[in-house]
């Protein structure tokens, strides 16, 4: 797979300032000592083939939007016919949130994921839209911001499921698929790129 070129969406300028708050694989954090740019501690991951720290770096490198979309797109290319409607349902939340990301969208987002389970990437995209700002309690309670790092982590558990659910034999070439779609909306693309069967 061809390495990124640019991530015009990443604003941070450090790939350390990024990973301060995720956890990498060892030989990942070592990619961080010579305190390098997103772009190129992204390409030396990819080099490495450390696609699970990938898939967590872009994650927490991509604005909460854009990552959460992403979310999305990979929890979607898991939906089949036999896909529950709950897990649709969470899917189809997520999505609106991206769309419209206001306030009853988010809190449908959290009340669809948690119908889903959490067995599915369906519901981490759903969390991720919740998590991505307001509050984590109920609307008539004092506030709890969410953590800053929580849409990342949600967005990865989507990811990474939606690597190994179906087929996990080709986790390889799901990862470097998703990776690839996560750098294209770092460009400002819409990460619906193409996938053979």
């Amino acid at each position: 797979m061809a390495g990124a070129v640019s991530l015009t969406k990443v604003s941070i300028p450090k790939a350390s300032a990024i990973c301060q708050d995720i956890q990498l694989d060892q030989q990942a954090t070592a990619g961080l000592l010579a305190d390098p740019a997103p772009v190129d501690f992204l390409n030396k991951l990819l080099e490495q083939q450390l696609y699970p720290d990938a898939v967590r770096f872009m994650a927490r490198a991509l604005p909460k939007r854009e990552a959460t979309w992403w979310a999305c797109l990979s929890a979607r290319s898991v939906v089949s016919p036999q896909t529950p409607p709950e897990v649709v349902k969470a899917l189809d939340a997520a999505e609106l949130w991206v769309f419209k990301p206001t306030e009853p969208n988010r809190r449908a987002a959290n009340a669809a994921a948690h119908s889903a389970s959490f067995e599915n990437p369906a519901a981490w995209a759903a969390m991720a839209a919740f998590w991505s700002d307001g509050s984590m309690a109920p609307e008539d309670a004092p506030s709890v911001p969410p953590a800053d790092n929580l849409t990342a982590k949600a967005v990865a558990g989507a990811v990474m499921l939606a690597a190994v659910l179906t087929q996990p034999e080709k986790a390889y070439e799901k990862y470097q698929f998703f990776i690839e779609q996560a750098i294209d909306i770092a460009n400002g693309g819409n990460g619906r790129l193409w996938q053979a069967a």
